[in-house]
């Protein structure tokens, strides 16, 4: 009797990890800080807005990414973010209208 062998890999699936985020979640963390420092001294060296107008409009970047990849992506199956924006905008069903599917189920 001929036993068949085959190679297996026992590792896990993880695509790492990079300062505590999963995989290349990383990247948009540190693009976004870079855009938020370029956008602050544009507006405040530059364009001489005032340091707290331009503080407040650089914070935007960097807060928007970081809730996306702190609170969507890290530590969530894949495609929970689009799920959860899918939820907040169109109701995250897979009918047209909420209308039309409370109409089925009423009759």
């Amino acid at each position: 009797m001929d036993l068949r062998r085959t190679d297996t890999n026992a590792a896990d699936d993880s695509r790492g990890r990079a300062f505590g985020l999963d995989g290349d979640l990383y990247l948009p963390v540190v693009i976004a800080s870079l855009l938020s420092l370029a956008l602050g001294a544009l507006l405040g060296l530059w364009l001489h807005t005032g340091w707290v107008v331009a503080g407040v409009v650089a914070v935007v970047p960097i807060a928007l990414t970081l809730f996306w990849a702190l609170g969507l992506k890290h530590g969530h199956p894949p495609g929970h973010d689009r799920d959860w924006l899918d939820q907040k905008l169109g109701g995250g069903d897979f009918t047209r209208s909420n209308g039309a599917q409370r109409g089925l189920l009423d009759t």
